[in-house]
């Protein structure tokens, strides 16, 4: 069903920019793609803690999360075999410029975004390989625990890595003829402020429950 809807997700994104060359349109589809599977995964959780009903969603989690590292390497190895092409030096930004004569790096922060981006997978990758019982039990609960809540760095990383594409590098500035703006610049910053907004909600549902607590065993 998840294989389906990822599948699904990247169709969408890749209508959804008809005039994109190919290439470019396909990794962005993956990526945009990925990026809603992984707000979907931190987004069950503190929106079961709010919303009671919504605990049967829970068991969709690990799912989801197996689903946005799966996305988010395709989308990796789009870029790194159709732009990077395997090249560490073009995946740090560096083009041949043919009227200097010599490779240079025409955009500094592309590469460091792109360095951003591989530190996000690698620990979706992580998580996406430990997110099950038998890991659980080998790693017991608490360093379990701990190492999951990596997914908010993810999500942090993945807003500076998307964040920098759609509102810093396709701009009047870049060397080449920058595509007409990205249409997912504004839902891109509302889904991901709503699932940080999710979380705090949560947050302070929790805290104040405990206190709660203490207060009336007092």
């Amino acid at each position: 069903m998840l294989a389906a809807a990822s599948a699904g997700l990247v169709g969408l994104f890749w209508m959804t920019r008809p005039n994109w060359v190919a290439e470019m349109r396909l990794w962005k589809a993956a990526g945009d793609a990925a990026y809603v599977l992984l707000l979907a995964t931190l987004a069950v959780g503190p929106l079961a803690k709010l919303v009671p009903s919504a605990r049967r969603w829970l068991r969709w989690r690990r799912q989801l999360g197996v689903w946005f590292a799966l996305t988010a390497s395709l989308h990796g190895v789009l870029i790194l075999n159709g732009w990077a092409r395997w090249g560490l030096r073009r995946f740090l930004g560096y083009e041949f410029v043919p009227q200097l004569g010599r490779e240079a790096r025409l955009e500094p922060g592309f590469g460091l975004a792109n360095l951003i981006g591989l530190v996000a997978l690698a620990l979706a990758l992580i998580l996406a390989a430990t997110s099950s019982d038998r890991a659980l039990r080998a790693l017991g609960r608490p360093a379990w625990a701990w190492l999951h809540r990596l997914a908010q760095t993810v999500l942090v990383l993945s807003l500076l890595h998307g964040g920098y594409f759609l509102f810093i590098h396709y701009t009047a500035s870049f060397h080449k003829a920058p595509p007409g703006l990205d249409w997912f610049r504004v839902p891109f910053l509302i889904a991901g402020l709503g699932v940080i907004t999710l979380e705090a909600g949560a947050f302070v549902r929790t805290a104040s429950a405990g206190s709660a607590a203490r207060s009336s065993g007092a």
